[in-house]
């Protein structure tokens, strides 16, 4: 433990993370941006008459009218504060808890790599980022520095490691390995140039299937190894940028291409970004190791360690019920398809109302609405609402029938629960959800 302490602490020369600093913040510019020129903004936080936040965050609304546009350009500035240095801690903290808060206010565009941006966020606040190369440094120069504790490459390292590993054991189950899903996630694709007409191909699709278990399972060991490490990163960019082109998932190849920086060694760093700068030997210790080192990131880790392994204590199928899904790195492993059917029946006079659900949710809002547990809760509630603001009391009955990855479809939603009155249980299995032996047959 002694040893593994010494070598965390190890004075290290600092490009890679400086680097790191100057693309991170371009990418959180170029996220935010993008978010509003492709629309992306308008059909989540300006078309929608209502809103599905993470339950337990409703008190988080966005800003009304055209406020959400402002507010995705401030995240913008501020990313390009960050790539500059230039309030480094302060811009940085800011981006954070604006991203944070826009990502748990509504949920009905959830993707993976809004939640990692998060967590690395939130690691980069704690890192010496903008000690060279920035205009934090050139303004202070007591702040200058050309090195940093090893601990900093190994935080985003080990971080990394995590979302890979859990990312290769949410692939192993049959729908993988068979390649019903890969076949599923490439059918859409077949307009793709030149390739795309070999997508829905077995000999494409299968391989690629397991291609995928290999490389989320090896990349970061044979990055590490500096044998293997020429190979690794030709993977790498293959594997993400052909995601990139492709599946169009947004900056997150990029953002995991960016990793790559930490496992080559500094001196390579130094050389490619800042030939002029003066090399410093890895030779000496930090004297100051802060106690909240290990309290801090020891807790944290073992929460990101813990939270993808909580749908195994929670009863049921995650690939059915989704309890566990979120904050997993469980990405890209499903498609699910579904009819549910909202009875609405005045409490009062026992009469059945008619309600179109498209009179309250968009067409997206909709689709989620009919095949996940926790929209099918919240549009209970919402309908509620509704009528509760017209004088009405009403019970509300789901008739869902699911299906996941093109098998049967089944009876979702305990019919005779009413969803009014029903609880949302935050940690483990919802009993109205109903669970079968296998969803598959």
């Amino acid at each position: 433990m002694k040893f593994f302490s010494k070598k965390l602490f190890l004075e290290i020369d600092n490009s890679s993370l400086i680097v790191f600093r100057i693309f991170f913040g371009f990418l959180l510019t170029a996220e935010t941006w993008g978010a509003i020129l492709t629309g992306w903004v308008k059909n989540n936080f300006i078309t929608p008459k209502v809103f599905f936040p993470f339950i337990g965050f409703e008190w988080l609304h966005p800003l009304p009218g055209n406020g959400m546009y402002y507010y995705f350009i401030v995240m913008g500035i501020l990313g390009l504060m960050v790539m500059v240095g230039y309030y480094y801690r302060i811009s940085l903290f800011f981006f954070t808890l604006l991203w944070t808060s826009q990502y748990l206010m509504q949920k009905t565009a959830y993707n993976n790599h809004y939640y990692f941006l998060i967590l690395i966020c939130s690691l980069m606040l704690f890192l010496p980022a903008n000690a060279y190369c920035s205009l934090d440094s050139k303004k202070n120069k007591r702040l200058r520095s050309y090195t940093m504790p090893q601990w900093c490459s190994v935080l985003l390292i080990f971080q990394a490691a995590i979302l890979y590993f859990y990312a290769t054991l949410a692939k192993i189950y049959p729908d993988w390995l068979d390649g019903t899903f890969t076949r599923l996630l490439y059918s859409d694709k077949t307009d793709f140039p030149i390739i795309g007409k070999y997508f829905t191909e077995k000999w494409f699709y299968l391989p690629v299937a397991y291609l995928g278990i290999l490389f989320d399972g090896l990349v970061i060991p044979l990055l590490l190894w500096k044998k293997t490490r020429t190979f690794a990163l030709l993977a790498n960019l293959i594997f993400h940028l052909s995601n990139s082109f492709i599946l169009q998932v947004g900056i997150f190849p990029y953002l995991a291409l960016s990793f790559v920086i930490f496992v080559y060694p500094p001196l390579t760093i130094k050389k490619i970004f800042f030939r002029k700068r003066p090399w410093v030997s890895n030779e000496n210790y930090s004297s100051y190791k802060p106690r909240y080192f290990y309290y801090l990131f020891g807790v944290y880790f073992l929460i990101q360690l813990f939270l993808p392994l909580r749908h195994y204590f929670i009863k049921g199928d995650v690939f059915w019920t989704e309890e566990g899904h979120r904050l997993s790195w469980r990405m890209m492993l499903r498609q699910k398809s579904g009819n549910t059917h909202y009875k609405v029946i005045d409490k009062s006079t026992k009469e059945t109302i008619p309600f179109n659900l498209y009179d309250l949710l968009t067409d997206k809002q909709v689709y989620k609405a009919n095949c996940y547990p926790d929209y099918i809760w919240q549009t209970a509630q919402y309908i509620k609402h509704e009528f509760y603001k017209k004088g009405i009391i009403v019970d509300i009955y789901a008739d869902s029938f699911i299906s996941v990855n093109g098998h049967p479809f089944h009876r979702f939603i305990d019919p005779d629960v009413n969803l009014a009155e029903a609880d949302w249980n935050y940690f483990f299995h919802n009993n109205w959800i109903l669970l079968y032996n296998n969803y598959m047959e």
